[in-house]
């Protein structure tokens, strides 16, 4: 699995950071997402798969093949 972001689509509303705080962080000055393990481990396939799903501006992309 790999994660993409599109910081120029996130809206900073923070759901993918309380749902896989070990994989995205926010910005503090302007909220935007930070993507801080681009290829992470099984055990958290399934809450990055779930942050993707809630982003409400669908900044977070995931290439489950890479």
């Amino acid at each position: 699995m790999k994660i993409i972001v599109d910081e120029a689509k996130c809206c900073g509303a923070g759901q993918c950071v309380l749902i896989a705080p070990d994989v995205f962080d926010q910005n503090e000055d302007d909220g935007i997402v930070i993507l801080l393990e681009a290829k992470p481990a099984a055990d958290r396939h399934a809450a990055v798969r779930e942050a993707a799903a809630v982003c409400p501006a669908a900044a977070i992309q995931v290439d489950e093949d890479a």
